[in-house]
């Protein structure tokens, strides 16, 4: 049985690495958020501390650590901008850390990791759940073991609505969620590049406060792309059922389908990790470098080979007078 503190304890993500943790029968000793609504936690660790103060849970750690309590794992549930300060605390702490996408916000930040893991001897996972999922598997050993030479033309979209909130919270920030394409796109990024090989182009078309839109070149595949929060982005006759959220990816005539199957992939990356498989800092490098560069570059606006749905009539922030 392994020991785990976590940090960002009332989150929308935090439920699913407490059922990981009980899933692979290990033990949250200690918890830190802010938000004291946490009630979650009685469903999976009510004998857990849980502090609202870092200094406070920082001096617990230190604490139980001398009463002969080794902590083994910090899991890490915090906003983006946040990650890389608690990864340090993690590894200066003498535990490995397992933390939420994106692992960091700037390319410089994943290196000075690679250093601090070097100067510990601990070791930083990232949550790449999309690499664990089985349609996402077969389709990576269905382009392997398919034409070497072809170039496989994609196209991605993926809708998700968000309310007003949004804007308010740190997700709305640029600064501390990294925009629409890191907060929402990094996973997909993440397997594209695991599926077809290393990025060669990035081109951003659009990119405002609530869609991107742009063109991605992989060694094995030409990407078009478009990301979105807006409710209105979201297909009439999907709309028409209801949905809040929609997906679809095509690869070339084919709709690649993985709707279903998201339920326990918390709990399957925690397994591969625990049986020293996880994906460490360097996974997750060619995906940061993506969402960063896609965050920095001026949009050349509706020109070349863009997604269709980059046409839809751009939005207003709701916050605008």
């Amino acid at each position: 049985m392994k020991n785990f503190a976590l940090i960002g304890a009332a989150g929308y993500i935090a439920p699913r690495h407490l059922k990981a943790i009980k899933d692979t029968e290990n033990n949250l000793v200690a918890a830190l958020d802010p938000f004291d609504s946490v009630g979650i936690m009685d469903s999976f660790f009510p004998d857990s501390d849980f502090f609202t103060e870092f200094e406070r849970f920082d001096r617990h750690i230190e604490k139980i650590k001398r009463n002969g309590t080794k902590l083994d794992y910090v899991s890490i549930c915090t906003p983006n901008y946040l990650h890389d300060a608690h990864m340090r605390f993690g590894l200066n702490r003498g535990a490995d850390v397992i933390c939420e996408k994106p692992i960091v916000l700037n390319p410089w930040n994943l290196e000075a990791l690679q250093d601090k893991e070097a100067e510990t001897g601990g070791r930083i996972y990232n949550i790449l759940q999309l690499r664990l999922h089985q349609s996402v598997i077969e389709l990576k050993n269905k382009i392997e073991n398919g034409p070497k030479d072809k170039i496989y033309d994609i196209d991605l979209a993926y809708l998700t609505s968000r309310g007003h909130w949004y804007y308010t919270s740190w997700k709305g920030d640029v600064k501390k969620s990294g925009g629409i394409a890191t907060n929402i796109g990094v996973h997909f990024f993440d397997m594209l590049g695991w599926i077809f090989g290393k990025i060669n182009k990035n081109i951003v078309h659009i990119h405002t406060h609530d869609r991107a839109a742009g063109y991605l070149e992989f060694d094995k595949a030409r990407v078009r792309y478009f990301l979105s929060i807006n409710y209105n982005t979201i297909p009439e006759e999907v709309r028409a059922k209801g949905l809040r959220t929609y997906r679809a990816i095509t690869i070339g005539d084919d709709t690649f389908e993985f709707s279903g199957g998201f339920t326990e992939l918390h709990t399957k990356s925690y397994e591969h990790i625990l049986s020293g498989q996880g994906f460490g800092l360097e996974d997750s490098k060619q995906a940061i470098d993506i969402v960063h560069d896609i965050r920095h570059q001026i949009p050349v606006g509706l020109k070349g080979d863009y997604h269709p749905f980059a046409k839809l009539p751009l939005a207003k922030h709701p916050f605008t007078v």
